[in-house]
């Protein structure tokens, strides 16, 4: 019997600009594709139940990045000046996804926003705005850097497994960053100068929770890793599917 490829449930990255999306959301159904899956947007107006029925049908979650920041009152803080506006329809979904995803054990893939998003969804917090300037790691320098600053990789987690390196080269385009992990979260990559946390992964035995803080969707076809995440996800989501 020939496994039928695993369907993987996409948030559109976000509710209230739609030429992000028309650039960003392609990059994470290419990479899925080309992983072997099926992507499956959700988009963020549609009613709940047309959700939950999508939902239904898919083996995993990717949760992608977006303009938006979480709601800093959801891990109770007061909004800083430097904070974007929260996305109420994608933070809704967001939580749908995870709900879903948790309670049935699907496997979960989240890239920067959607790294963020699962931590708050796990009770933990986030820094609202890293400090730049001179001297400083400049977290976002913009899509077209590739290599923007090295990561630090955990021994023997997921990531490190993954990726095959101690140290890994990454793009970013984030200005928020995990405070406080979520629980059943640990750390699994740093940013080699200032340390700021920059991959998450779940602790429960045979659950698939792996999040990273830069953008692998952008450099799929340049970076072995990048396909690496991509490939390590869908294989987990075919396992699912197959139980």
């Amino acid at each position: 019997m020939i496994a039928k490829p695993p369907h993987i449930a996409i948030p559109e990255p976000t509710s209230t600009d739609p030429a992000y999306n028309q650039r960003a959301l392609p990059q994470y159904i290419r990479a899925v594709e080309a992983a072997g899956g099926i992507a499956v947007p959700i988009l963020l107006q549609q009613e709940p139940t047309v959700q939950e029925e999508l939902l239904a049908s898919c083996s995993a979650i990717l949760l992608p990045g977006s303009p938006a920041d979480v709601d800093p009152g959801r891990y109770g803080q007061k909004k800083a000046d430097e904070t974007a506006a929260k996305d109420m329809p994608r933070e809704e979904a967001d939580n749908r996804l995870l709900n879903d995803a948790f309670a049935q054990g699907k496997p979960i893939f989240g890239i920067c926003y959607g790294l963020q998003s699962l931590n708050v969804w796990k009770r933990g917090s986030l820094v609202q705005h890293i400090p730049s300037g001179e001297g400083l790691v400049n977290h976002s320098p913009g899509r077209e850097v590739k290599d923007a600053h090295l990561v630090v990789v955990t021994p023997g987690t997921i990531l490190a497994e993954v990726v095959n390196e101690k140290e890994l080269p990454v793009n970013s385009s984030h200005h928020q960053a995990v405070d406080a992990p979520g629980d059943s979260l640990r750390v699994t990559a740093v940013s080699k100068v200032d340390g700021v946390i920059e991959a998450l992964e779940g602790v429960e035995p045979g659950h698939f929770v792996v999040a990273v803080q830069w953008h692998p969707e952008r450099t799929f076809e340049q970076s072995a890793a990048s396909r690496a995440l991509f490939a390590k996800f869908l294989e987990a989501a075919q396992a699912w599917g197959m139980r």
